[in-house]
C-alpha cells in the first residue's frame, strides 16, 4: 500500500467511531470558530497549546469540561477534573508511580510480548485488537490488585462500554448512564480497596496508600486510568501497525531502529487516539480571533491539528515540533504518559522481531468513543 491508502484506512476509522463529528471537524477550515451547539472549536496546534496552558481563562472544571462527565462516576478528587493547588499536590503524590523507572519494569513483568513474536514467527495470524486488550487486561490487573485470570475479555468490554456513552454534543451522562458506570467501576474498585487497606506495596493500590494518598484518592486514580489509560492503548497500538504496514515503513523500521521512536511519535501525531479535550471558559479572553466568555465550552481538535502538518513519515519526524500534544500540555499533559510509552515500545519490538508483516483482515470500530479498529489481523508477509 501507499502513504494515501493508510491515510484512507484512518479516515474510515474515524468516520466509523464518529460519523457525525468527524466530518465537522474536517470541513471547518478555520483556525478557531464558534460553532452553535457545540462551542468554540479550535484546530490550530499553536492555538490549541496556548489554550491547554492559560488555566486561568480555561478549565477543566466549569460547565462543558471534563468534569461534567467524570465527577459523577469517578467523584471529586481525580486529575481528570481538577485545578490550582490541589490538583498539584495529587500529580506531585502520584508522581513516582508513573515515572519511567517504575512503569517500564512493570510494564515488563506485566506484559506477554514474547509470546506474539513466536506466534507470528510460526506462521500464525495474530488479532492485534485482541492481543492489545490482553496487555490493557493486565494492566488493569496490576491498577486494581487482582490476578490477571480474573480480568476478561467480558469485563474489558464492559469497562469499554462507560467510554461509549459519551457523546460530543452531550456534555453530561444521563442519570441511567452514571448508576451503570459507578456499578463497574465499584466492582473493580472493591478489589481496589482491599489492596489499598493492606498496605502491600507490591499492588499499585498499596503503593499509592505509601506515597500518601488517601483510599478516595487512590479510588479515583485508580478508575481515571482504567477509563482513559486501557482503551486509548488497545485503540492506538492497532492504529499504529495498520498504518506501518500500508505505508510500507514497517520493514524500514525493522532494519533500522532508531526509526522507531519518530515512528511511534508520528504515529500518536496522526492517529491522535484522544481526538479532541475539552475546556470551559471562566474568564473573558480570546483564541485567535475569537473572543470567549465564561460559560462558554471550547472543543480543541487535537486529531485536526495534528494531521494538518501533513502525512505519516518517521523520515522528517514533524511531530517532534509538537512537543507530544496528543498527551496535552502544561499542568495537564497526561502523567500516564510514560506508562503508555512503555507498554508501545514493547509491542512494537514484538512486532518488529518477527520481520515483516501483511494485514489479513480489519475492520473499523462503530459505535465507540475513541477511533479504534474492531479487528486487525495480521500475519508474516
Amino acid at each position: 500500500m501507499t502513504i494515501a491508502q493508510a491515510v484512507k484506512w484512518e479516515e474510515r476509522v474515524m468516520r466509523a467511531a464518529h460519523p457525525v463529528v468527524y466530518p465537522l471537524l474536517q470541513t471547518a477550515r478555520r483556525p478557531v470558530l464558534r460553532v452553535p451547539g457545540l462551542g468554540v472549536l479550535v484546530r490550530d496546534a499553536g492555538l490549541l497549546r496556548s489554550t491547554l496552558m492559560d488555566t486561568a481563562t480555561f478549565t477543566k472544571t466549569g460547565p462543558g469540561s471534563p468534569s461534567d462527565l467524570w465527577t459523577p462516576v469517578l467523584g471529586p478528587a481525580v486529575l481528570l477534573n481538577m485545578e490550582g493547588a490541589d490538583h498539584l499536590a495529587l500529580r506531585r503524590k502520584l508522581g513516582s508511580l508513573f515515572a519511567p523507572a517504575y512503569v517500564e519494569p512493570l510494564a515488563a513483568a506485566s506484559l506477554p510480548v514474547s509470546q506474539l513474536t513466536q506466534r507470528l514467527m510460526a506462521g500464525e495470524t495474530v488479532d492485534i485488537v485482541a492481543e492489545v486488550k490482553r496487555y490493557a487486561s493486565a494492566m488493569i490487573a496490576q491498577l486494581v490488585g487482582l490476578p490477571l485470570e480474573s480480568i476478561d475479555e467480558e469485563l474489558f468490554d464492559r469497562v469499554s462500554s462507560i467510554t461509549r456513552f459519551v457523546r460530543l454534543a452531550r456534555p453530561r451522562l444521563t442519570p441511567a448512564q452514571v448508576g451503570v458506570a459507578r456499578g463497574i467501576l465499584d466492582e473493580l474498585t472493591a478489589h481496589a480497596r482491599t489492596a489499598y487497606r493492606s498496605g502491600d506495596e507490591q499492588t499499585v493500590p498499596g503503593r499509592m496508600r505509601a506515597l500518601g494518598l488517601t483510599e478516595d484518592e487512590a479510588m479515583g486514580a485508580v478508575g481515571a486510568f482504567v477509563l482513559t489509560g486501557t482503551e486509548t492503548l488497545v485503540s492506538y497500538i492497532p492504529r499504529l501497525v495498520a498504518v506501518l504496514v500500508d505505508s510500507g515503513w514497517l520493514p524500514l523500521i525493522a532494519a533500522d531502529r532508531s526509526l522507531a521512536e519518530p515512528a511511534i511519535a508520528e504515529g500518536l501525531r496522526v492517529t491522535t487516539p484522544s481526538p479532541v479535550m475539552l475546556r470551559s471558559v471562566v474568564a473573558r479572553g480570546s483564541i485567535g480571533p475569537v473572543a470567549v466568555r465564561p460559560g462558554d465550552r471550547v472543543i480543541l481538535a487535537t486529531y485536526a491539528a495534528n494531521r494538518a502538518l501533513g502525512p505519516f513519515d518517521p523520515g522528517t519526524n514533524v511531530a517532534a515540533q509538537l512537543k507530544q500534544l496528543w498527551f496535552g500540555a502544561g499542568t495537564h499533559f497526561c502523567l500516564g504518559a510514560p506508562l503508555a510509552m512503555a507498554q508501545i515500545r514493547l509491542t512494537l519490538d514484538a512486532l518488529l522481531d518477527a520481520g515483516d508483516l501483511r494485514i489479513v483482515s480489519r475492520s473499523a470500530a462503530r459505535g465507540v468513543l475513541i477511533p479504534s479498529y474492531a479487528s486487525l489481523r495480521v500475519a508474516r508477509a
